[in-house]
């Protein structure tokens, strides 16, 4: 029983800790021997969410894709791709809760007039904040999808540690990537 409890909070501590990937289509004709040549679309952001580090952070994702498409011997042109990657991001603050048990947190309240309630409720605990990457690969010339990817995972809360996920979040991503 010991080494069950050990092995499922390992399982749990490493589904956590990693992004994963939720979905990945490829169109049924798409041919990746065809193309040559890649760029990206111009990436806009919108909402008074934005961070002042966004730019910098779209240049992560830009140069770790970038280098996952020349290994598989695409080049990064500035006109006339072939294809276009897009990148789609979601990021949203999610808060962590716990719910109240009574050899916890078994408080009395008064309420009034002799009358003492305890009732179970959700109290926060924390907060963290959870993404989402979305990749498209479309051809250039017929503005045809051929390949697609999301990856989701809680983001750190280090900053300094966030190019590192990013890094493994895109290798990750192009595992499922139909050209190896």
């Amino acid at each position: 029983m010991k080494y069950f409890i050990i092995s499922l909070f390992t399982a749990f501590l490493f589904s956590c800790a990693s992004p994963r990937i939720l979905d990945v289509a490829t169109a049924p004709d798409a041919n990746f021997s065809n193309y040559k040549t890649f760029a990206f679309y111009e990436v806009t952001a919108y909402g008074d969410t934005i961070s002042d580090r966004f730019n910098e952070r779209m240049a992560y994702l830009k140069k770790e894709i970038a280098q996952e498409m020349e290994q598989r011997r695409f080049t990064l042109v500035d006109k006339n791709p072939d294809l276009f990657v897009n990148i789609g991001v979601a990021v949203k603050l999610e808060v962590q809760t716990r719910e109240t048990t009574w050899p916890q947190d078994g408080m009395m309240r008064y309420m009034g007039q002799r009358n003492y309630k305890w009732k179970s409720e959700e109290i926060e605990v924390g907060l963290y904040r959870r993404g989402a990457i979305t990749l498209h690969v479309v051809d250039a010339v017929k503005n045809h999808m051929l390949w697609t990817a999301t990856l989701k995972g809680s983001l750190p809360d280090d900053s300094t540690k966030l190019k590192s996920f990013a890094d493994k979040g895109i290798q990750t991503l192009f595992t499922k990537f139909p050209v190896q």
